[in-house]
């Protein structure tokens, strides 16, 4: 699973064993600012009353970027957020998103030089500041970009960073994989709690032959 920097004066709390059914509390490792020295901070807060406010041991968060700027963390993090729109993930989710992206650009120039230029082009569409322009210009704008490159590489990755992660597990309700820890037949094979219940027409009729 993956885990995102929080940052806090408060020291680490550990891990927490998964129980049966139950979604795990999340490990959160903390990190402190002075060691935050890239060449983009992306930081902020998880909302109070959340089921991640519950579970984390401190309600700011901080992503570090070695390539991109801040500016252009944000805006990857807005695009993700149009991409893959969900009220119940926290900005600290989409910041994986671009965590993500500037790893890949760290080590491959071509990435790097195309999120820049998708970066701008952004911008330039929305006349000024992609992040600053309305929900339904934010929308119009990405999907005059569906087709292109930039769009192709920001989208694929929304796939991973999004929903492979502890934070969403927890805010979904999934309570992770099974398999290593005996199987579901153990740990609530029919609760499906992360699910809604299907409804009485999605099932067979039975068959007696």
């Amino acid at each position: 699973m993956r885990v995102i920097s929080i940052a806090s004066h408060a020291a680490p709390s550990g891990d927490c064993t998964e129980g049966s059914g139950k979604v795990p509390r999340p490990h959160l490792p903390l990190a402190r600012r002075e060691f935050l020295k890239g060449s983009g901070i992306l930081m902020g807060t998880i909302a109070g009353g959340s089921v991640l406010a519950a579970l984390a041991p401190s309600t700011v968060w901080a992503v570090e970027l070695k390539t991109l700027s801040k500016a252009e963390g944000q805006t990857l993090m807005k695009m993700g957020r149009v991409l893959y729109p969900h009220k119940k993930l926290p900005d600290a989710v989409y910041a994986l998103l671009a965590k993500d992206l500037d790893a890949k650009a760290s080590t491959d120039a071509a990435v790097a030089t195309q999120l820049r230029a998708g970066v701008a082009a952004l911008d330039r569409a929305a006349g000024g500041s992609y992040t600053k322009a309305g929900d339904k210009k934010k929308l119009e704008i990405v999907k005059a970009m569906e087709g292109q490159p930039f769009f192709a590489t920001v989208r694929g990755q929304c796939i991973t960073s999004l929903y492979d992660n502890d934070m969403a597990f927890a805010v979904f309700g999934y309570p992770g994989s099974a398999w290593e820890k005996g199987g579901y037949i153990t740990r609530g094979f029919q609760d499906l709690k992360w699910l809604p219940a299907p409804p009485l027409a999605a099932s067979p009729k039975p068959y007696f032959g």
